[in-house]
């Protein structure tokens, strides 16, 4: 009895302090901070020496149970893993669809619909198509997006238009294609459906998409009487055709995922299906069980544009092309094949390790804030007198926005704000699906307009165009926080949970009165 008597002041457990909050939060953002700009480092291993620092802290200061502080870590952790599988499925799917051309063939087509007239419009349809089906911005940007920088240089396009505008569009297929990072992390982390999460996100990013698409066709009046570069354009046709099985077959699987999602499919067997359809498409062309294997592992690696890229001289280069009867210019066909062989050599499902540990890591720190008692004091602090649905909504966007400024992470802005609201949300009565399209309408969105972020340095860098120079044309990107926030406050769009657990949508502002205590 008196052992007992004895344990009871070391076993009383302490409570989570706004200040304390506020510190662990401030020395989360100095080491991410100082791992990606002063390092340039991924941000794997500071977070996961960080989840230990919450961790100590938990146990040593707060007093809390081992036991109790690794379970809640394990929660978070495993909360994320349907979308940690969707991922790797998502790696096997752009292997396969790169081998079987369906990405190649989506580009070829969608360079002939560029128009002078309609240059700054085309431009951002042509990136949003290439993202969708690659769920990459970055890739977009340093692929595609280059070689519409240089079309629209002949044009006299000014840079910063043409980089706003590709930018626009690869971060609108990013933020809406199942087969992106932070698409199926958003949802992870909110505790909601990938395709419930990409068809709330419709509401707040078509009326935006149609505000850009209105600004561009004026915008690309002014260009109606230039020239395209037709002979880059067809040398881009031309490399494609070499390496590829061409033909508007290519629709075909991303109709099919489509088509899944409108159909309520669950994530997993609706990506299933695009890759059932892609691996028939591929076995017609002559590819064994054993290649679709590799490329599911380790994605498509570039044959003949990766050689000519390669080439030592222009002597070779030329060879390579007699070869395979192509009548290109060798300075023009190692430039565009450059090009090329970087946008589609990609897929498999190791590469997505990088994205899957990243979410594990980052969900465990989660976790850890959560036992801790963190998150619900920055929560009360932040959200006190928040009473409408519209309020609640722009301050998750505001977060999102401040970690994206403090932290230059585009996941941690959706990861610490996510686990922050979602017990929020769930109080309030609003749907997780609202809160995850929240994330993704300013975390994923907004990354690529603060000069120090990751996401802007890359765009920048590829682009040639600096991030505040681009910022003002990337219409999508700032307006779509904005319109988020307004249709809210209208009682748009608004999904609400029903007691009975359902999801209805109701034009509706008041939250629930226990929230807004």
């Amino acid at each position: 009895m008196l052992e007992e008597e004895k344990r009871v002041p070391h076993e009383t457990k302490r409570e989570a302090t706004l200040g304390a909050a506020l510190l662990l939060i401030a020395l989360i953002t100095a080491v991410v901070s100082l791992a990606t700009l002063k390092y340039g480092v991924d941000v794997h291993v500071p977070i996961a020496m960080l989840a230990m620092v919450v961790a100590l802290v938990d146990c040593w200061w707060l007093k809390l149970k081992y036991d109790d502080v690794m379970q809640a870590a394990l929660n978070s952790i495993m909360a994320s893993l349907p979308s940690c599988m969707i991922l790797m499925l998502v790696g096997i799917l752009i292997g396969i669809w790169m081998r079987a051309g369906i990405i190649p063939g989506l580009i070829y087509h969608g360079l002939d619909i560029l128009s002078p007239a309609y240059f700054p419009l085309a431009t951002m349809v042509i990136c949003s198509i290439i993202a969708l089906c690659t769920g990459s911005s970055w890739s977009t940007e340093a692929t595609i997006g280059v070689a519409l920088m240089g079309i629209g240089n002949g044009l006299g396009v000014p840079a910063a238009m043409t980089a706003g505008c590709v930018v626009s569009g690869a971060y609108f297929g990013d933020k809406m294609s199942p087969l992106s990072d932070t698409t199926n992390l958003a949802p992870a982390v909110a505790g909601n459906d990938l395709f419930d999460h990409i068809r709330a996100m419709l509401w707040t990013t078509l009326p935006t998409l149609l505000i850009c698409f209105a600004v561009y066709i004026f915008w690309g009046r002014g260009f109606a009487g230039q020239t395209l570069d037709a002979e880059r354009i067809k040398a881009i046709q031309t490399m494609i055709a070499a390496e590829f099985n061409v033909s508007w077959l290519c629709v075909v699987p991303p109709l099919v995922v489509i088509v899944a999602s409108a159909l309520r499919v669950p994530a997993m067997p609706g990506i299933c299906l695009g890759i059932l359809v892609s691996v028939i498409m591929a076995f017609t062309q002559g590819v064994s069980i054993g290649e679709i294997w590799s490329l599911g592992q380790s994605g498509y690696k570039p044959q003949l544009t990766a050689q000519v890229a390669g080439a030592a001289d222009m002597t070779a280069v030329a060879g390579l092309l007699a070869e395979r009867g192509i009548t290109l210019a060798p300075e023009l066909a190692k430039d565009v094949s450059a090009m090329i062989s970087r946008l589609v050599g990609r897929g498999g499902m190791f590469p997505m390790m990088w994205s899957v540990e990243l979410a594990i890591a980052a969900m465990a720190m989660g976790g850890f804030l959560e036992a801790g008692g963190f998150l619900r004091v920055l929560l009360s602090a932040i959200t006190r007198g928040v009473r409408r649905a519209g309020g609640l909504i722009a301050t998750t966007i505001a977060s999102c926005f401040i970690g994206n400024l403090l932290t230059g992470s585009q996941y941690l802005s959706i990861i610490i704000p996510g686990r922050m609201f979602k017990e929020k949300f769930a109080e309030s009565g609003l749907a997780p699906r609202m809160l995850s399209r929240s994330l993704e309408d300013c975390g994923t969105l907004t990354s690529v307009l603060i000069p120090w972020n990751v996401c802007a340095g890359y765009a920048a860098g590829v682009l040639g165009v600096a991030t505040l120079d681009y910022a003002p044309y990337a219409l999508l990107n700032w307006l779509c926080p904005f319109v988020a926030i307004a249709i809210t406050y209208l009682g748009i769009g608004v999904f609400w949970r029903q007691p009975d657990g359902s999801i209805k949508r109701e034009r509706r502002t008041l939250i629930n009165a226990r929230a807004a205590e």
